[in-house]
């Protein structure tokens, strides 16, 4: 056989030798039928089964993670809790919060300043041992303590921020601020708006009947929800027939009209915040107590007692004192032309010879002096002669120029636009 063999060519004799290798291979590592079949009824499709793995030989370079199963617990803190008295509720040593606030700067100053109402998160081991500490600063931002072998570390977590538009608008039937809520606008931005505008209208006198206002506006969107709104980014304010439109520069974070000018001007149209009024500019009124004919130069303002009051612009104070019929006042002096005046106040913030700057609160609204009720006494003199603080021209600020105005002018454009855009979708719909 072997004879027969070495005779053949010697592609015949590789051929033979290869299958001879195939057969002897398949049948040493092919199992029987019987075999498979008892491993086919062992295991069932879609169930989960341990794998057994030895590790006794892997090298020392490589280790296990170890898992720590967490339970979150969740508290507010309470009116007048510190976090030592958060701990003893809930159950934590004074020595934990010794060894956290003691960790970094950042963590003891965050657990050293707790607010009423912040809700916080413990995360605990099978142990019981606190491995993570959690609190919510703003819907997108979160303080976060970590339990190392080293010791605790903190760091920011921070979602990502998206920016979109909204729009509203109202028409003006009872006052402006219940107009504002009606449009859906918040607190402050409806104190945003009255500060945009604050230096052409007196929110608190000037404001009537069908007057309207339209605003575009920034929400803040964090995974797909809205969780806050942002800065006005255009608005128009329709006031006594007068149209006023004001646009956010990027650039400065100020707002100027279509054309670059700036909305600020070097003093405010009123130094209060707007409620209601007594009584309006009149050099023929009688006075309230004596009954004559008295200029009274002025405007007065009535809110709530403690009411803070605002320097009308920049300046230094020459006056801050007392007298009989004036009460508490203060008088600012603005350059050599224009002086402001504030009386019957109830306590005063500043004194003689102190520099103010311009919504800085220089006192609170009272009664005192010759009065019949609270309310604040406004003057307003340009070269010594009284003028309507209502509608006397006012200085302003410096507007825009150059490639500055150019570059606003045209963002503007596109601003106003979008503005107008959401306006006419507004009006189809209805």
């Amino acid at each position: 056989m072997l004879s027969i063999f070495a005779r053949l060519p010697w592609m015949h004799r590789a051929l033979i030798a290869l299958f001879s290798a195939v057969i002897i291979i398949a049948l040493f590592f092919i199992p029987d039928s019987k075999k498979l079949k008892q491993e086919s009824n062992r295991y069932k499709l879609g169930e989960n089964y341990p794998l057994d793995i030895d590790t006794s030989n892997l090298g020392s370079g490589l280790t296990a993670p170890s898992l720590n199963l967490i339970r979150w617990e969740k508290y507010t803190v309470e009116s007048g809790e510190s976090a030592a008295l958060l701990f003893q509720r809930i159950g934590l040593s004074a020595r934990l919060l010794y060894n956290l606030t003691s960790a970094s700067k950042e963590i003891k100053r965050q657990l050293t300043r707790l607010m009423p109402g912040d809700i916080l998160e413990f995360g605990f081991d099978d142990n019981n041992e606190l491995v993570q500490f959690k609190r919510q600063l703003t819907p997108y931002e979160t303080f976060r303590i970590s339990k190392t072998p080293e010791g605790y570390i903190s760091e920011l977590d921070k979602k990502e921020v998206l920016y979109q538009y909204n729009y509203a608008e109202a028409n003006i039937t009872s006052n402006f601020w219940n107009a504002g809520v009606n449009a859906g606008l918040t607190a402050n931005q409806i104190m945003e708006l009255a500060g945009i505008f604050g230096w052409d209208i007196d929110f608190a006198l000037d404001i009537r009947k069908n007057d309207s206002f339209k605003i575009l506006y920034e929400e803040k969107v964090v995974e797909g929800q809205v969780v806050g709104r942002g800065k006005i980014i255009a608005a128009v304010f329709t006031n006594q027939g007068d149209t006023f439109t004001a646009v956010l520069d990027d650039v400065t974070g100020h707002y100027y009209d279509e054309n670059g000018r700036a909305m600020r001007k070097d003093f405010l149209r009123s130094p209060v915040d707007f409620r209601r009024v007594s009584s309006n500019f009149n050099p023929r009124r009688l006075h309230p107590v004596t009954g004559r004919v008295r200029p009274h130069n002025g405007t007065d303002y009535v809110a709530p007692v403690g009411t803070p009051i605002w320097a009308a612009g920049d300046g230094v104070v020459i006056k801050s004192s007392y007298g009989q019929y004036n009460g508490n006042y203060v008088f600012i002096k603005h350059s050599n032309t224009y002086v402001t005046k504030y009386l019957h106040l109830k306590r005063r913030k500043v004194k003689t010879g102190q520099r103010v700057k311009q919504g800085q609160v220089i006192g609170t609204l009272g009664s005192t002096g010759r009065v019949t009720g609270p309310h604040l006494h406004y003057e307003f003199l340009v070269h010594g002669v009284h003028k309507n603080p209502r509608t006397v021209k006012l200085p302003q600020s410096k507007s825009l120029t150059g490639n500055a105005k150019v570059n606003f002018v045209t963002s503007a454009k596109e601003r106003i636009a979008k503005l107008d855009q959401y306006s006419n979708l507004l009006f189809s719909s209805n």
